[in-house]
């Protein structure tokens, strides 16, 4: 079967499914492997399950002619959104970066969609499977696609790129994330880069923070681009008016005052105002976009629980966004601050050093008092308390309970240090 004939299939049933467990009646299955699993397995329980077709790799689960056999199951998924995307009208925005990307993702969605028929990445599908699967639901009169792309390796947001094949594209920053993948922090600007290689290349737009010396140099004598900055005003002008909690910007005399906190989400909606004003979207519309969007999903949110002012932010950290989000809560004119903070994975050789870095950095602020949770925060030389588990910290607590008072949360995914929450 060709790449043409398995899209006019598609686009009589326009639904990909991968998992047998939540299989849509009359879609296409994928039959995708993983260390763990293998999809070709599943292609039976998926057409007894209402699936219209299957799409194999080996030969010996052929069940019938709704099997359709191919090379390799993954590539064919990732071919199929490219040839998708390509037969569909929708401009394609892609963002990546090392901090900030659902959250940014999710403002510029915010933004574009009051104008246009928009589509965003769900969640933080934003892998070699993701970014197909996104691809893959813009529809007919879809007008704007917003595909975010993660990465831990080099090489694969040049991979992502020419799957989604982006006409626009935007770089939240390079930070100190997946260090031991990318290979250092050089590894992360260059991999993170392949992003603005690829438009280039293409000669597609780029939008730039113009206040990020590393994208100043990257783009220098690029023409097709577009930037804000609080200082250069050869760029669109943003101005943060304040962050204790809420971020309040202010762009053409007009004030946003946000439901999001830290300074560190201030260019993260600089970005997205910056695109709507590409775009063509009323200032008055971006104002109402942006004063609306609520933070979900343990991404800096603020809760109150049983007399506790709370900062979640644990759904993931790594030493940039980590130090951003401890000197923010420095900064807030709040009482008896209290921070719980977890390991952050993926730094390899430089995790010790990084570890040590931000429990310093702890104690240098002078919360009123402060937790630090994991193997890596068990090993640095700090009087500030440690805890191997969080099980040995849910013991602690339990008998030594915490002041009421206002308190920060953050960690990496695999912490879950939302879990604190039950403790109070």
């Amino acid at each position: 079967m060709t790449l043409e004939q398995l899209h006019a299939l598609f686009l009589e049933h326009p639904h990909i499914s991968t998992d047998t467990r939540k299989i849509a009646e009359n879609s296409i299955f994928f039959a995708l492997k993983g260390d763990n699993f293998n999809g070709n397995a599943f292609a039976t329980e998926a057409l007894d399950k209402g699936t219209a077709y299957a799409v194999i790799d080996e030969a010996e689960f052929y069940v019938d002619e709704r099997t359709i056999l191919v090379d390799h199951v993954l590539e064919t998924l990732q071919q199929l959104a490219t040839y998708h995307r390509k037969h569909c009208k929708a401009k394609v925005i892609s963002l990546t970066g090392s901090n900030g990307k659902t959250t940014t993702k999710e403002l510029i969605y915010a933004v574009i969609s009051k104008k246009y028929k928009t589509i965003a990445t769900q969640g933080n599908l934003n892998n070699h499977i993701g970014v197909p699967l996104t691809l893959l639901s813009i529809q007919e009169d879809t007008e704007m696609a917003i595909v975010e792309m993660g990465a831990n390796h080099q090489g694969e947001i040049a991979m992502l790129s020419n799957i989604a094949q982006p006409d626009f594209g935007y770089i939240t920053n390079f930070g100190k994330a997946h260090l031991e993948g990318f290979g250092g922090v050089e590894g992360v600007i260059k991999g993170k880069s392949e992003l603005y290689q690829f438009l280039m290349a293409n000669n597609r737009y780029i939008f730039m923070n113009a206040d990020d010396p590393i994208q100043r140099e990257k783009l220098n004598g690029y023409a097709k681009k577009m930037g804000f900055s609080t200082e250069d005003h050869q760029f669109y002008n943003t101005q943060l008016v304040q962050a204790d909690p809420f971020v309040t910007l202010k762009v053409e005399d007009v004030e946003i005052q946000t439901q999001l906190i830290g300074k560190y989400n201030f260019s993260n909606c600089c970005a997205a105002i910056l695109m709507g004003k590409y775009f063509n979207v009323p200032l008055t519309y971006v104002k109402s976009a942006l004063e609306s969007y609520q933070p979900q999903n343990n991404r800096s949110q603020i809760l109150t629980k049983n007399g506790f002012k709370i900062v979640l932010d644990a759904y993931n950290a790594n030493p940039t966004s980590m130090r951003a989000a401890l000197e923010n809560f420095s900064g807030m004119q709040e009482t008896q601050k209290t921070v719980i903070i977890g390991d952050m994975f993926e730094l390899g050789e430089t995790a010790a050093e990084e570890h040590q870095s931000i429990a310093d950095l702890v104690q240098e602020l002078g919360f009123e008092s402060a937790y630090l949770v994991g193997e890596n925060f068990f090993g640095t030389q700090t009087p500030l308390p440690k805890y191997r588990t969080f099980e040995d910290l849910k013991a602690h607590l339990s008998s030594h309970p915490l002041s009421k008072g206002t308190l920060l949360i953050k960690g990496s995914r695999g912490m879950a240090l939302e879990r604190v929450l039950d403790l109070l």
